[in-house]
Order: structure tokens, then C-alpha cells, then sequence
């Protein structure tokens, strides 16, 4: 047999093996790859939303601690207007609404409704303030909406 035919002959029985080994290769995964895959995902989510979570929660203490440093310079810009900050009774609801004794009010100092902190709970306002070298209060209760050590307050 020549040689040119030789090689034709060999090439075409590689081909019709690659062929035939095509067809047998889109079955389809097989269950212990659907199950190694399976195992993998719930590691890693595993490892990772904890973290993620943590994130979160460190993300809204940050939100509030800015939030409540912004509310506190428009309690600034009102007492500038008005010649005194909200009374404990005002509250905040004195940035949005006219106090009705109060004749300088150029208001509203926010847009929308009374601001709340990152947890949906109101802010706690007090005038005159309970700690010693602030003026007001002005404080989140935390992700609890209780207080105590979890609160956020003004500097």
C-alpha cells in the first residue's frame, strides 16, 4: 500500500473515533458532579455571607453616625432661623413642620417626612440634653431600637 494512502486511511479512523466519542460525551453530567458541584456552592456560601452580613451591619452603624451628623448641622441651620434648637416636645418634627409658636421658622429644613435611622426606627431628640457638654441630643437606639449600649448619639 503507498504511503499517501496509509496516511488518508489512519487519518480517517482518528476521525470516526472522535466522532464516536462525541456522541458519548453529551449525555449530560453525571449525579456525583451535580454533587460536587452542590457541596461547593454551599461552602462557599457558607464561608462568604456571614461576612457579607457583617458588612451590612457595620455599613448601617456607618449610616448612622453620618446621618445623625447631618440631621445635627439642619438642627444648626434652624436654631441660626429660630434663635434656639427644637424643644424635646418640637422634636424633630419641627425641621418639617411649622412649630406654632414659633414666628421665624423658614422651613422645611428636610424633604419629606421626619428622618429615621437605618433600622426604621425614629431618632431620639431631647433639648436640653441629658450629657454633659452638648446642647441637644440626638441618638439611634441601634439595630435593636432599645438603646443602651448600642446607641448612637451626636458628638
Amino acid at each position: 500500500m503507498p504511503e499517501s494512502i496509509r496516511t488518508i486511511a489512519f487519518f480517517k479512523q482518528i476521525g470516526s473515533r472522535m466522532s464516536y466519542k462525541q456522541h458519548h460525551d453529551d449525555r449530560g453530567f453525571t449525579l456525583l458532579e451535580l454533587l460536587v458541584v452542590i457541596a461547593i456552592l454551599g461552602l462557599l456560601i457558607g464561608l462568604v455571607a456571614p461576612a457579607a452580613l457583617r458588612q451590612l451591619g457595620n455599613a448601617r452603624t456607618s449610616v448612622a453616625k453620618q446621618s445623625i451628623e447631618r440631621i445635627a448641622s439642619v438642627l444648626d441651620m434652624y436654631k441660626l432661623d429660630v434663635g434656639s434648637y427644637p424643644s424635646s416636645d418640637q422634636n424633630l418634627r419641627a425641621l418639617v413642620e411649622r412649630p406654632t409658636d414659633v414666628p421665624n421658622w423658614s422651613g422645611p429644613y428636610v424633604k419629606g417626612s421626619v428622618p429615621v435611622d437605618p433600622w426604621n426606627h425614629p431618632y431620639v431628640y431631647r433639648n436640653p440634653s441629658v450629657r454633659s457638654g452638648h446642647e441637644f441630643d440626638l441618638c439611634s437606639e441601634g439595630p435593636s431600637g432599645t438603646g443602651g449600649d448600642q446607641e448612637i448619639c451626636n458628638q
